[in-house]
């Protein structure tokens, strides 16, 4: 396994939930929510830096058949934008089927309810993602999903 923090990131058209692991990339924990628009990559970066992150793992949102839809080809464009920002082969896009679904259920069933739960399910859905590409990692030997190429 590969030392150095990574952090997780759930891109939404209004918010985007953000996670960080462990120097071990053993456990993933949400860390903060960034709203969409201007100045969401500048706050990304801001965090890979203050976190010493080496890399950053952006979900891809595809369907349970595997397909990618506008969504994830909003996530592509998003992951080559920060990528442009950071060094190269910093960030990575990584299947994220049901992540915001298994947040959600999560949340529910610790008791954290309504607008509560709004403020963090984003965040949670990018620990969760995290946590499946660290496992992913841990159980493969591979850095999980694909490199990102930046763009303007």
């Amino acid at each position: 396994m590969r030392q150095g923090v990574r952090l997780g990131v759930d891109v939404g058209s209004v918010r985007i939930g953000v996670a960080r692991s462990d120097p071990g990339g053993i456990l993933a924990s949400p860390l903060e929510t960034v709203r969409s628009g201007k100045g969401d990559l500048d706050r990304l970066a801001e965090l890979v830096s203050e976190h010493e992150a080496v890399e950053v793992v952006v979900g891809l949102p595809t369907s349970l058949s595997g397909r990618e839809g506008p969504a994830a080809a909003s996530a592509r464009r998003f992951a080559g934008m920060l990528a442009g920002r950071l060094a190269t082969g910093t960030v990575r896009l990584y299947d994220e089927r049901l992540t915001t679904v298994t947040a959600e259920s999560g949340l529910r069933a610790g008791g954290v309810h309504g607008q509560a739960r709004r403020k963090v399910v984003d965040q949670a859905a990018a620990a969760v993602l995290l946590q499946a590409a660290l496992d992913g990692e841990r159980l493969t030997g591979r850095p999980p999903g694909e490199i990102v190429r930046g763009s303007a």
